[in-house]
């Protein structure tokens, strides 16, 4: 059986600590705090800790987490690369993600989630700096840093906490955003779209895994100015967009696109009727945002399969209510009711929300291939070996 180590890491958008914490203390209460930063911590496990190697936190605010070894320290990184493979040793893995902390809020000041420059370079040098030893696990080619990784492979990551301390840690994918580093998906499609909802949509589609279809209909709530509806147009959708602000002339000029200048609330039901896909991101609070949505997915002439809905927290402590929420969702018919922080949102979850769980797409990679990254060059062998 495989020592694991004592400790575990996550990963969480800066500021997003402490609602982080006070979900760790409700769903793993035998997990101690240990070193902390802001959209970093530690955590230590019991001795008698009963979860396995793919282990995973039960989280809506964790964007990535696994098992902490240690951490290197140094100010010159050739030092911190040789310290970083000496603690690795001869473990045995599948993919290497090299990715920072969070420097930012999503958004604030032209920051945006995702492999930092400084994390690309590090990458970099970790590949070049590998020890090479005779035919081993470690020994296969490792081409290059951050490729996505495939459901079962162990990803070993290296943390960028700070520019001279990197923390090496392993996961084993299991989930969509664990096969992404640090949890975040490549940035994808346009560079200048028509506002950064774009890429939280981009992220909410890969994430959920909706089997969406060419000419399937999707209305958005609270679309202006229409990043979403960009978003959801390029799936090939035939999209209503919701909003009493203006949309951009860009949407208005689509032939998959109508723009319903109202609110939803004052809507009849038959705007909503043969829609398969509903998405709502308002910048109200999560009870109006529901009490909204409620009143249309439970009429009777309405049957919509699926919905993306944003709920905002203004004051973090409403993340206390994010069960009631989602109990609330169930209540409605949708029987798979999930949660997450998105990458790209800010203070705010996506709630996805199915009929029926079998209408989420089956394959992972299908839901990563939404977003491209970076090529992935043949391996000529696997990096990890087949645990007992």
């Amino acid at each position: 059986m495989e020592l694991l180590p004592q400790f575990l890491f996550a990963a969480c958008q800066r500021g997003a600590e402490g609602a982080l914490k006070a979900e760790l203390a409700r769903r793993h209460p035998e997990l101690r705090l240990a070193f902390s930063r802001p959209g970093f911590l530690t955590l230590k496990r019991p001795d008698d800790w009963s979860g396995g190697a793919d282990f995973q936190l039960q989280s809506v605010f964790a964007r990535c987490s696994g098992y902490c070894l240690a951490r290197a320290e140094g100010a010159r990184v050739e030092e911190l690369a040789e310290a970083f493979w000496a603690r690795v040793g001869d473990l045995a893995f599948s993919r290497l993600h090299v990715w920072q902390r969070d420097a930012a809020l999503p958004g604030e000041g032209g920051f945006e989630p995702g492999v930092s420059r400084l994390a690309d370079e590090i990458g970099q040098l970790l590949v070049r700096t590998r020890p090479r030893l005779g035919e081993g696990p470690r020994a296969a080619n490792l081409r290059a840093a951050n490729l996505r990784a495939r459901p079962g492979q162990r990803v070993l990551d290296c943390i960028v906490v700070e520019p001279d301390q990197w923390w090496i840690g392993w996961h084993v994918a299991r989930s969509v955003p664990s096969c992404w580093p640090g949890g975040v998906p490549s940035a994808a499609g346009k560079e200048a779209p028509i506002s950064r909802a774009y890429h939280k949509m981009h992220e909410a589609l890969a994430w959920s895994r909706l089997p969406l279809a060419a000419g399937q209909r999707c209305v958005e709530i609270g679309s202006a100015p229409g990043g979403s509806c960009e978003a959801l147009l390029e799936q090939g959708l035939e999209v209503i967009g919701i909003d009493p602000a203006e949309m951009d002339p860009r949407l208005l000029a689509h032939p998959n696109f109508r723009h319903v200048r109202a609110r939803a609330a004052d809507l009849k039901r038959r705007e909503f009727q043969n829609v398969q896909w509903l998405m709502a991101d308002s910048n109200v609070a999560p009870q109006h945002t529901l009490d909204t949505v409620e009143a249309i997915v439970t009429h009777r002439r309405v049957h919509i399969r699926g919905l993306l809905l944003t709920l905002k927290l203004p004051d973090w402590r409403l993340a206390d209510q994010l069960d009631a929420y989602l109990e609330r969702v169930r209540s409605w018919g949708y029987r798979y009711v999930r949660a997450r922080q998105l990458a790209f949102n800010r203070q705010e979850v996506c709630v996805l929300a199915l009929r029926r769980p079998s209408l989420r797409r089956v394959r992972v990679l299908k839901a990563t291939h939404r977003l491209p990254g970076p090529p992935e060059p043949p391996l000529a062998g696997h990096l990890e070996q087949p645990s007992p």
